[in-house]
């Protein structure tokens, strides 16, 4: 397992970390044990919360390879965690090689950890935003040098409206990014829900 590899000494690597965890879920090896611990305990809470996660993953790369197909290559994930198996570049560069990939995470690990996943692809990258911010993830340096809002644009808000609690300021940052973007541009959101969950869960 090479996650560990060319971290740095200020991030805590003893505590889990929710896109390690995810990760994990997927199936991916960019985790270390204390996440996988800590996955297991959430699978005995939860015990659908794999199968939660594997959906929404095979949801994104259904919605890529429906994207790319359309003509889109150039993508804005927000609220990415870590670009691990089957993730927006692995599927849109595996159906065009020139695609653009931009991913976006609060979290400092993660796109800590994306970089190193993401280094020799000149044509992805990863920067720390926070998604109630969307003016400044637009105006961020490397979106702007890697993606040209004046084409098309995918912005992809996969499971992370979940985590903006306030009604307003969901909508808000929803309006934002669909502003920015040039005709043809598509947002894609997915968001969970329980209906369908047993009681007992």
């Amino acid at each position: 397992m090479s996650a560990d590899r060319d971290i740095p000494s200020e991030i805590d690597v003893e505590r889990p970390n929710a896109a390690r965890i995810y990760d994990y879920f997927l199936g991916g090896y960019h985790n270390f044990e204390v996440d996988r611990v800590m996955a297991e305990r959430l699978r005995d809470l939860l015990p659908s919360a794999p199968l939660f996660m594997q959906a929404n993953r095979a949801f994104l790369r259904r919605v890529i390879g429906y994207l790319t197909d359309q003509g889109i290559d150039q993508f804005l994930d927000i609220g990415s965690g870590l670009p691990t198996v089957g993730n927006v570049h692995e599927v849109a560069q595996a159906i065009n090689p020139a695609a653009q990939v931009v991913y976006v995470d609060i979290d400092p690990v993660a796109v800590h950890q994306s970089k190193e996943i993401l280094k020799g692809n000149a044509n992805a990258t990863a920067i720390q935003g926070d998604a109630r911010h969307p003016e400044a993830i637009l105006e961020h340096p490397e979106v702007r040098r890697i993606l040209d809002f004046d084409r098309p644009v995918a912005v992809l808000l996969v499971s992370i409206l979940l985590f903006m609690t306030e009604d307003e300021e969901t909508m808000r940052t929803v309006r934002v990014l669909r502003d920015a973007l040039a005709p043809g541009s598509y947002i894609a959101i997915s968001h969970p829900t329980d209906d369908d969950l047993p009681q007992d869960e």
